[in-house]
C-alpha cells in the first residue's frame, strides 16, 4: 500500500485512492486551557463515530468504509496541519465510481455528502442526482445552459451522475460531448465548491475513460463497487425483515438462499440489482405474506412475524406462473 499519494485496497473488486492535495478552511485555536480542547477533539471524532454507525449498516463493502475512515482522517489530520502552519494544500475531492446496479453507489454518494459537510469541507452536503436526460439538450447551447443550471444547484454538495458512460455515446457530434466539456469546465472553476461523482457500470466507465483520456486525471477518487456475494445478500436479506419486525423459517431462509445462488449462477452481473433485488422480494413477500394470514384468518404473534417458504416471491415463480398462464389461454 502506498502512504503518500496512491492507495490501492484489493479484494474481488479494486479501490484505488488517489489523494493529491486539498484546500481546507482553517480551524481557528481555541483557548490554552486543557478542559476546553479536550471537547473540542471529542466533538470531532463524534462525526466519526456516527458515521461508522451508519456504515455499520451497510452490508460488506469493508474496503470502501475503511475508505472513508481514511479520508476523514486526512481531513481532520490536514486541519491540524493548518493549525501548526504546516502545508494543507487544495484539493480537488470529485470521484468516479465504477459498479454493477444495487451495489450502493448512491447510498454511499449520500454518506460522503453527510461527512463532507460535518467536516465543513462542503456547505450544505446535499446530494443532486442526474442522468443523461437531465443534462444533454436539445440543440447548440442547450446541453451547457442545462449543465450549468444542474452544478448551480449543486453548489455546496454533490452532484451525481449515474449512468455518466452515456454522455459519450452518440460520438463526435452528440450533445453529450457538451456536457462533459461543461462539466470540466466547472471541475476547474468551482472544484471546491461542489464534489462531482461520475458512476455506472464497469466496463462502460472504462471504455468511456478510454474515449476522454483527460478525464481521469481530475477525479482524485476512483472507487470499485463489487457485486454482492450470495452470503452478502441474504444478510441484507436478514436485516431488512429485521427492521420491519419479521423473521424467516428456516425453510424460507433455505429456499431465498437456493434462489439467489441461481441466480446469481445464470444472470450476467451487469443484469443484476444486487441489494435492490433482494429489496424487491422482501417487500413484495411481506404483502404475500399479509394475504395469507388474511384468508387464513390467523393473527396470533408469531404469524404476525414470520415470513414462511410459500409467501416468498421470487422472480423465477413469477416466471413460471405467467408460462402456465399462457399455456391455459393457448
Amino acid at each position: 500500500m502506498e502512504h503518500d499519494r496512491a492507495v490501492t485496497y484489493k479484494t474481488n473488486g479494486q479501490i484505488n485512492i488517489i489523494l493529491n492535495n486539498q484546500e481546507k478552511e482553517k480551524t481557528p485555536v481555541s483557548s490554552t486551557t486543557f478542559d476546553v480542547k479536550i471537547p473540542r477533539a471529542e466533538m470531532k471524532h463524534t462525526i466519526l463515530r456516527e458515521i461508522e454507525d451508519e456504515m455499520s449498516a451497510l452490508v460488506g463493502m469493508n474496503d470502501m468504509k475503511k475508505m472513508i475512515k481514511e479520508i476523514y482522517a486526512w481531513i481532520f489530520i490536514n486541519k491540524k496541519r493548518e493549525e501548526q502552519g504546516l502545508k494543507a494544500g487544495k484539493q480537488a475531492l470529485h470521484m468516479m465510481f465504477k459498479g454493477n446496479p444495487g451495489t450502493g453507489k448512491t447510498t454511499v454518494a449520500r454518506l460522503i455528502g453527510k461527512l463532507f459537510y460535518q467536516m465543513n469541507v462542503l456547505t450544505k452536503g446535499h446530494l443532486i442526482e442526474a442522468e443523461r436526460a437531465d443534462l444533454v439538450g436539445e440543440y447548440i447551447g442547450h446541453t451547457a445552459q442545462k449543465t450549468r443550471d444542474l452544478v448551480k444547484k449543486a453548489l455546496g454538495g454533490i452532484l451525481f451522475i449515474d449512468e455518466a458512460y452515456s454522455l459519450a455515446r452518440g460520438g463526435e457530434k452528440d450533445f453529450g460531448k457538451e456536457a462533459i466539456d461543461t462539466l470540466v469546465k466547472h471541475m476547474e472553476d468551482k472544484q471546491h465548491d461542489f464534489v462531482l461523482i461520475l458512476a455506472g457500470y464497469p466496463k462502460e466507465m472504462d471504455n468511456f475513460l478510454s474515449l476522454n483520456p483527460g478525464l481521469l486525471s481530475r477525479f482524485p477518487l476512483v472507487v470499485d463497487f463489487p457485486d454482492y456475494s450470495v452470503d452478502d445478500l441474504m444478510e441484507i436479506s436478514n436485516r431488512m425483515i429485521a427492521e420491519r419486525e419479521y423473521q424467516f423459517d428456516p425453510d424460507a431462509k433455505h429456499k431465498l438462499k437456493s434462489h439467489l445462488m441461481d441466480v446469481k449462477s445464470n444472470i450476467h452481473p451487469a443484469k443484476f440489482s444486487n441489494g435492490r433485488y433482494v429489496r424487491n422480494i422482501i417487500e413484495k413477500t411481506i404483502r404475500a405474506q399479509a394475504m395469507r394470514l388474511l384468508l387464513g384468518d390467523t393473527f396470533h404473534r408469531d404469524d404476525l412475524l414470520t415470513i414462511k417458504s410459500q409467501d416468498l416471491v421470487l422472480e423465477e415463480e413469477k416466471n413460471a406462473e405467467k408460462s402456465m398462464k399462457a399455456s391455459f389461454k393457448d
